[in-house]
């Protein structure tokens, strides 16, 4: 199942690559909402190969996954896979420069079974498609909302 959205920021292209790339910043604001996150490997840089082990409640059941950068091309896209025991995604955030202060973001999130079980979810997940499509285009129009604000107040990451 896939979803995709498209959202236009008052930013420059390079700074939100910059915020997109604030993995201690994601990292901490997903403690702070019950996830537990540790980083694997060796890589504290961000790029390709850096992975995380994730435990996080989900349809009221605690859930493990791990996510790996696969794809890290500053300032264009990044790409990151998710594999779980029924599971595997992954979410592709692509910049577009639209003018010298203008960036479109791209979101597309691709979700696939692994299992018997994970299929019959995807299937009743499939009834309800307009309804998650709302959902995903929603907060990743408010994520964008929020970096244009982090922006706007000079709260940028490191670089």
């Amino acid at each position: 199942m896939k979803f995709s959205t498209k959202e236009d920021l008052e930013v420059p292209i390079n700074d939100v690559f910059d915020m997109l790339s604030d993995f201690e910043g994601f990292e901490r604001a997903a403690m702070r909402h019950g996830a537990e996150i540790s980083r694997l490997g060796s890589a504290n840089e961000a790029g390709v190969g850096l992975a995380w082990r994730v435990k996080a409640q989900f349809r009221g059941k605690k859930r493990d996954f791990e996510v790996t950068l696969s794809e890290f091309d500053r300032p264009n896209h990044m790409i990151f896979d998710a594999t779980s025991n029924n599971m595997k995604g992954a979410f592709l955030v692509e910049l577009v420069a639209l003018s010298r202060n203008r960036t479109r973001m791209r979101a597309e999130l691709d979700v696939r079974p692994k299992s018997l079980s994970a299929r019959l979810l995807m299937q009743s997940a499939k009834l309800a498609r307009n309804t998650l499509n709302r959902r995903y285009k929603t907060r990743i129009a408010h994520f964008a909302e929020d970096l244009e604000d982090r922006h706007k107040r000079g709260l940028q990451p490191r670089a």
